[in-house]
């Protein structure tokens, strides 16, 4: 399989509409394999097996560190994408996660270094120029597997049909790329269960949230691919900040995996303090986890959710419709086109709209210790 991460000479519209015709086609195509669609492996609903697609980033170290160890999920791979830092960054820090957590036996892969038809973004920012709050820790000894991630994506999908749910915390152009890639891919995904989007404004532009921001083209492909996904996105996110009382319980607890959260947690509290930001640390990521873990920790509401890939102020802006007909905007008088008709209202999305903060934090604070 040849992954391309780049659109040729289409345009963004182009682009993302061929992508998603060639997976709608190929869904009504072989629809009945998809009989897994509850979100839920078809064989163990005890053990659910995941694939982590992720940026590491100060709250994807949180979240893989979560996840793994959770007895609930089968990790079937990491994979890291650009987003946060540039890939030479994200992928050795995925590397030393599975090092700290004593789990080298997931594999690991990197996968896109840019956005599918974009320039990086990155967040150094807000995780430290090394994505660990410039925590230095040693150098990874294990190696990443040599499978590009789209390609390992798709290949586990094919080889546990119905059975892996995939959970982006990063932008999305593995996952998009992987679809391309295979669109019968989508037919057997029972969820995607993913950290990004808002309803309620962005944190990059008043529109965006940094996943989406950073590549909106591959949200489009994932939002159209028929995939029944679960948006934990900055409405809850912004709520589960890790305070320093919390931060204080987290450096309490001895284990190495704990100590390795709260060296990093630390770190870039004193880097906000000195940069005079008075906020704490929000934990977007490992919330997207919790979802697979305790599903009282969210309330979560039916959506058709469209994302915007051509505004220059709203590109990666995610449009939610809670009820009523899908509407677009009317077209220019000197387009020539139709006024669009209005599409029925069916959801595609549960997007987490209420959080529990005390029952993640008390979860959180457990599983690391």
């Amino acid at each position: 399989m040849k992954v391309q991460p780049k659109g040729g000479n289409m345009d963004r519209r182009q682009f993302v509409a061929s992508c998603s015709a060639a997976m709608m086609a190929s869904w009504l195509g072989s629809r009945a394999e998809g009989e897994a669609w509850a979100g839920m492996p078809k064989k163990d609903k005890t053990i659910r097996r995941v694939i982590i697609d992720t940026d590491p980033g100060v709250d994807d170290a949180f979240a893989l560190m979560l996840a793994m160890r959770s007895p609930e999920l089968k990790i079937e791979a990491i994979t890291a994408v650009a987003g946060n830092v540039p890939l030479e960054l994200t992928l050795p820090n995925a590397l030393r996660m599975v090092e700290i957590c004593e789990r080298t036996d997931i594999p690991v892969a990197g996968g896109a270094s840019e956005p599918l038809l974009r320039k990086l973004v990155t967040a150094a920012y807000a995780h430290g120029k090394n994505g660990l709050g410039g925590v230095e820790f040693p150098a990874p000894k294990t190696k990443p597997v040599p499978e590009h991630a789209a390609e390992l994506i798709a290949r586990l999908i094919r080889q546990y049909p119905g059975e892996i749910t995939l959970v982006p915390i990063g932008p999305l152009t593995n996952i998009a790329l992987a679809l391309r890639s295979d669109p019968g891919m989508a037919t057997i995904v029972p969820g995607i269960v993913l950290m990004g989007g808002s309803l309620s404004g962005g944190n990059v532009t008043p529109a965006a949230e940094f996943n989406f921001y950073v590549d909106p083209e591959a949200a489009a492909i994932v939002f159209d691919s028929g995939i029944p996904i679960t948006m934990v996105g900055l409405d809850v996110t912004h709520k589960v900040e890790l305070t320093d009382e919390r931060l204080v319980r987290l450096e309490a607890n001895k284990t190495q995996v704990s100590q390795a959260a709260a060296r990093i947690a630390r770190s870039i509290t004193e880097t906000y303090r000195r940069a005079g930001h008075p906020g704490w640390p929000i934990l977007n990521d490992p919330l997207a986890v919790s979802a697979l873990l305790d599903p009282a920790i969210l309330k979560l509401t039916d959506y058709h959710v469209e994302i915007e890939t051509t505004g220059a102020l709203t590109a990666g802006e995610s449009v939610g419709y809670r009820h009523g007909d899908v509407r677009t905007a009317a077209p220019l008088q000197s387009s020539g086109g139709a006024v669009p008709e209005s599409a029925a209202f069916h959801s595609n999305c549960k997007v987490g709209t209420g959080v529990d903060v005390q029952r993640f934090f008390e979860l959180l604070i457990q599983r690391l210790g």
